[in-house]
Parts: C-alpha cells; structure tokens; sequence
C-alpha cells in the first residue's frame, strides 16, 4: 500500500474558535470540496510545490511548481472525484474525451487530498502519465469521475 505524498493539518478546535462556530459546523465547512480547495491550492502551491497560484479560476491548471511544471489540485470527496476539466463537470455539461485528454497533456499531473480526513488531509502527487494509464485502462469509468473508494484504491496501489 502507497503512503501518501504528504500531509496538511490544521488545528480544528483554534479553527472553529476563530470561525465562531461548533467544531462539528467547521468540520462540516472544510470537508466540502468547494469550500476547502481555496486553502488546499494555497498550502499546496507554497508549502509543498514551492509555487505559485494559476493567475485565474479560469486557468487549466492550479499550480505552478517551482520548476514551472503545471499541478492540478483535486480533492477526494463523499462524493468521489473527478479527473477532467471543470467546465465538463455539473448541470447541462458533458464530458469530453478529447477536452480530457488535451488537459493531460497540458499538466505534469494531480495533487489529490482526501478532504475526508480534515483536520489531517493526506495528499498524493499523481502523474499525468499514470491518471492516463487509469483512463486507458478503464479504471476512470466512462466520464473520469470515480467512487471515494474506488479513488483510494487507486492511490493506495500506486507505486
């Protein structure tokens, strides 16, 4: 079983305290994916990468490593998780497989944090090349988005 790439804490209780809310509410807030991926790209891109921040929302890309590479930042959610660009993701959108495969050959690859485990998020550092040999393969479904359990199955086999 692969250890992850890295962990990011956080202090739930000083969190909650700041936030003035109940530690179940501030749990609740940072194990949404929409919500949490705001700080993740930030640790992510300054304390991990030694990067920095994609100058918009609307970049293909999250972060850039300190060696100019391009890092996708995705989270691991109840829901699953998806390795396709946004703009295929959500109500009256479709996936694209060539959107999809034109994404990976702009990107060194994924930072993945299972948000599930806040305050204590481990991250894997996932190659393009391999999140390819996932989709070849067929282990990324028909759309690329996968089950929570299917996605640790997958880090957790990675070499």
């Amino acid at each position: 079983m692969a250890h992850p790439s890295g962990i990011l804490e956080w202090d739930l209780p000083e969190l909650a305290t700041a936030m003035r809310l109940q530690e179940a509410d501030a749990m609740l807030y940072f194990t949404d994916g929409r919500r949490v991926s705001f700080m993740l790209e930030r640790r992510l891109a300054y304390e991990v990468l030694d990067g920095t921040l994609a100058p918009s929302e609307g970049a293909g890309w999250d972060v850039r490593d300190s060696t100019g590479l391009k890092w996708e930042v995705r989270s691991i959610s109840r829901g699953g998780i998806y390795f396709c660009p946004s703009y295929m993701v959500g109500s009256g959108r479709s996936f694209n497989e060539p959107g999809f495969l034109s994404k990976l050959d702009e990107i060194e690859g994924y930072v993945v944090s299972d948000i599930e485990s806040f305050p204590r998020i481990p991250f894997w550092i996932i190659p393009g090349d391999l999140v390819r040999s996932w989709w070849t393969d067929g282990r990324l479904g028909t759309t690329t988005k996968i089950s929570r359990a299917n996605a640790l199955k997958l880090v957790n086999a990675m070499p």
